[in-house]
């Protein structure tokens, strides 16, 4: 029997237990505690994930009741064309397991996914009942199908005599404001930070190598090199619009810099400048938008180029510094988005109808580089917007469109800490453990006012579930060369198993495997895969340039001496400076099956990085505990109809309690291949 007509799961991408908790007591937090106190949890609010802690394969586990080793998606990426190749893990069609929202559909609810970035796209019922939105990446609604340029940083200056947008200009925190040589020192990398990496599809899947740990791979995923416009300013003229005799000018470069906006620099009341105007052209009368220094200006409409096609595409914007005499401006600049892009949705009136009722999906910022400046005022303002979007569509749609389920997903604190959460405890050169931990504040204030926009659901009949997929930590020792999303070959390279070739003239190695010498890669966190013979064939280049294909060089007969060899040297690895072993545990494939890993979407071994030398997360047991109140695990709190009220369980609730709980409140039956039991301690009786 039913016990809930309405079912909201609103998933937060990265909420931590440990820290909500902590911010709960704090009174920093109050929503949340609200629907504590109205509902049921444990008292550590601890839900146990399964492996490995990353963003598909557990988003998987809660939209199925089933563990990895099950329904398929084992890893952030899959396995690409080759043992050191990787592509995007979010494929519906890659799942091997039913999602609760097809049961919801089946059984007549009319059911809403939202942003669910684990087995949601395609949709994966054909039920009229059915309507799916997004779900092909982290981020935000339609950050892969509608972002077109990456965020950047305009600096223009009265010392500059030349303008030009640089790709990859800025490396570190600090923000040239003025370089000499423009134009003569062309950049050799074009970026649109982590966002942008998440957009790279190939068929066969692409390298992604992890050689220093600190700078590459997610080790480097806050400092990903950023574009920066510069330009000159001077005194305006030949304006078509009325203009006063002491406004500057200077130009916006958009699109790489095939777009350029003419803007005025303008003084307030108190005679100092403190405000631009951007217009589209000198002929323009009006501007297209006028911003305050210091301010945040949202969903700026403008022309985008996409290949070689114009389009419309929002942008927002924030002032971050006017210089009092105008002789200086600094402004921040985010990710494009097609306005027209709606081909995430499902049905695709879906989106015109968001469109006009709420807006424009916002854009995403992954910017950091240990700057206070860059992560809060720019990066968290802009998820800010996103959390409003977000909150206001699904409102929006719960409140006139008569979903009786919705499984909604909201990404914003993952990737903000992921810019700063290794720095937490120490700070760096440009911004204190202090500051650090008021933006770690910042962003739990940020998630309980989301939070808070959908409690008055309660008092409509909703049963209301909070869940996440994994937390973040902070290492306590750092990153030693394994467990990382992509090819690692730091510590592999160094025990012999991964060898990569070499360039005859200079001697240095190349980014690309020697697969006549190479026995075993770690590809994907906690995975590793042996070269074996038979099953492994690789694709090289002969001396005169030709396609020869390889096999494996390890018999197949000799795999579990190999699997025995390899498990043996990990656990022999002594960090240097500790002393300490940097691996937790490593099992063959088989083994794994134990921990809901292993099975033919696995590596040959499964290996997990022992606490303190995990990367943020994706490489640890969802059990892992970090500095400064980290954790890895995820959350998970209930209320509403079905639910016991005020009540926490000592019962150790799983990822893959959460479908078949759905299933037993609504009275349906549970996914086909569902794992996990009813938490049946909070169920009202």
């Amino acid at each position: 029997m039913a016990k809930a007509s309405k079912v909201a799961v609103l998933g937060v991408d990265a909420m931590d237990p440990r820290l909500t908790r902590k911010y709960i007591d704090m009174g920093i937090m109050p929503n949340t505690k609200k629907l504590l106190e109205a509902g049921a949890a444990r008292e550590d609010l601890v839900l146990l994930g399964a492996l490995p802690t990353v963003t598909p394969p557990q988003w998987t586990t809660l939209a199925t009741g089933a563990y990895p080793s099950t329904h398929g998606i084992t890893a952030f990426y899959r396995q690409g064309g080759d043992l050191d190749m990787v592509n995007l893990n979010f494929d519906s069609t890659k799942c091997h397991a039913e999602q609760m929202w097809n049961v919801t559909a089946e059984a007549g609810k009319k059911t809403l996914v939202w942003h669910w970035p684990g087995s949601a796209w395609p949709p994966s019922s054909d039920s009229e009942n059915l309507h799916v939105v997004d779900g092909t990446s982290p981020g935000g609604v339609n950050m892969s199908s509608a972002q077109v340029d990456g965020e950047f940083i305009v600096m223009a200056s009265d010392k500059n005599d030349t303008i030009e947008y640089r790709s990859g200009a800025m490396t570190d925190a600090k923000v040239p404001c003025v370089v000499t040589g423009l134009g003569d020192d062309k950049p050799k990398q074009k970026s649109g930070g982590m966002a942008s990496l998440m957009q790279r599809k190939m068929e066969d899947g692409f390298r992604l190598y992890i050689v220093n740990p600190n700078k590459d791979g997610q080790g480097g995923s806050n400092a990903i090199p950023a574009d920066i416009a510069f330009s000159s300013i001077k005194p305006a003229e030949k304006w078509a619009a009325e203009i006063p005799a002491d406004a500057k000018e200077f130009v916006v470069l958009l699109s790489g810099g095939l777009i350029r906006r003419p803007a005025l620099v303008l003084k307030g009341e108190d005679g100092k400048y403190d405000h631009i105007a951007i217009y589209k052209n000198k002929k323009q009368l009006e501007p297209m938008v006028t911003i305050k220094n210091r301010e945040y200006v949202r969903d700026i409409v403008d022309d985008c180029m996409k290949g070689d096609d114009m389009i419309k595409a929002t942008r927002d914007m924030r002032v971050l510094e006017i210089a009092e005499d105008g002789s200086k401006v600094k402004m921040w600049v985010s990710a494009s988005m097609n306005i027209e892009a709606d081909m995430m949705w499902h049905p695709r009136a879906l989106y015109k109808e968001i469109v006009d009722n709420v807006g424009y999906p916002s854009p995403c910022s992954t910017l950091g580089f240990g700057d206070f400046e860059l992560i809060y005022d720019c990066m968290h303002q802009c998820w800010e917007h996103v959390a409003d979007f977000q909150a206001d569509s699904l409102n929006y749609l719960m409140e006139n469109n008569d979903y009786e389920v919705v499984f909604s997903h909201f990404h914003a604190p993952d990737l903000q800490k992921h810019m700063f959460i290794r720095d937490l405890a120490k700070g760096t050169e440009n911004t204190t453990a202090e500051q650090y931990e008021f933006i770690m504040q910042e962003i739990y204030r940020q998630t309980d006012r989301y939070l808070g926009k959908f409690m008055h659901f309660l008092d409509k009949g909703w049963t209301l579930m909070v869940v996440s997929d994994h937390a973040q930590v902070c290492p306590k020792y750092g990153l030693r060369g394994l467990g990382d999303t992509g090819c690692n070959i730091q510590i592999m390279e160094e025990l012999g198993y991964t060898v990569r070739e070499v360039n005859p003239e200079t001697g240095k190695k190349k980014r690309r495997m020697d697969w006549t010498k190479t026995t075993a890669v770690a590809n994907r966190e906690m995975h590793i895969y042996l070269n074996i013979k038979g099953r492994n064939q690789h694709v090289v280049k002969d001396a005169e340039g030709n396609d020869v294909v390889i096999d494996g060089l390890i018999d197949p007969a000799d795999q579990y001496e190999w699997e025995e060899k390899i498990i043996t040297d990990l656990y022999n690895i002594k960090d240097k400076e500790t002393g300490k072993r940097i691996i937790a545990w490593a099992l063959r494939n088989r083994d794994a099956i134990a921990l809901g890993l292993g099975g033919p979407d696995s590596g040959d071994i499964i290996y997990c990085m022992a606490e303190g030398y995990e990367h943020d997360h994706d490489d640890s047991m969802a059990t892992a505990l970090g500095e400064c109140d980290t954790s890895a695990g995820p959350i998970f709190m209930a209320a509403g109809p079905g639910i016991k009220k005020g009540i926490y369980t000592d019962r150790m609730i799983r990822q893959v309690d959460v479908a078949p709980t759905i299933a037993s409140i609504m009275g349906l039956r549970m996914p086909a291949q569902c794992e996990g039991a009813p938490i049946y301690q909070i169920i009202e009786d």
